[in-house]
This record gives C-alpha cells, sequence and structure tokens, in this order.
C-alpha cells in the first residue's frame, strides 16, 4: 500500500469528492453556538455558578462590557444562560449555566485537555 498522495485525489482533479452538506453538519451548528469570541471564556467562567455581570466582566479582564453583554444576551436567547434581575438596590444582575449550557462543559474540558497535551 502507498502512502502517497495522487495529483489525482485533489479537488478539481476528477478524482470523486465528498458530497456536499445542504445544510451545516452537527460540528459546524455546535460551532455557531459554542463559538465566537468570549462565549466559551464566559461559559468556563460560570461553571462554578451564577456571577454578576460586573464580576464577569473582571474575570474575562480584555473583554469589554458591550462585548460581554452581547455575548451573553446571545447565549441566553440560545439557553445556554439564564439571567436573573436581582431585587436589590441598587438592581444587580446575575447569569449561570442553564442545564443545557452545563451539557457543554464536557466539550470545553475536552478542548482544554487537548489544549494542554498538545502545547496549544
Amino acid at each position: 500500500m502507498s502512502d502517497s498522495v495522487s495529483v489525482n485525489d485533489r479537488p478539481g482533479s476528477g478524482a470523486p469528492q465528498p458530497k456536499q452538506c445542504d445544510e451545516p453538519c452537527p460540528i459546524e451548528r455546535g460551532m455557531r453556538l459554542l463559538g465566537g469570541k468570549w462565549k466559551a471564556s464566559i461559559l468556563w467562567h460560570l461553571k462554578a455558578g451564577p456571577m454578576r455581570f460586573n464580576a464577569l466582566s473582571r474575570e474575562l479582564g480584555g473583554a469589554s462590557k458591550k462585548m460581554i453583554a452581547e455575548r451573553l444576551k446571545e447565549m441566553e436567547e440560545s439557553g445556554l444562560v439564564h439571567r436573573e434581575v436581582v431585587a436589590t438596590k441598587p438592581v444587580a444582575v446575575t447569569y449561570q449555566l442553564t442545564p443545557f449550557g452545563h451539557s457543554a462543559l464536557g466539550i470545553l474540558v475536552s478542548l482544554h485537555d487537548w489544549c494542554e497535551e498538545h502545547g496549544v
């Protein structure tokens, strides 16, 4: 068995190509949900429990408050995060993972371990 790759195996060479998906595959759908700047970091920081917006903002460091607010809104709309307004003076808002959000943590743990193992 040869380890070489034929020029005919390249796209556009006439060799059979994998069927194109009409819809995004599960990996693409998952990346759309969890991908995006700061989403994975937000999930990671909320894994220990509810956090107020300002505390989460401090944990994330380089993200602007506007960016964090946008991502949290997206994550709330997709069911990853629950937003709760606490009736205190001044009013406080906390964020926590939903069961759906918790179910994504395994993916992040695997990604974390893979990065550590390969020095990424």
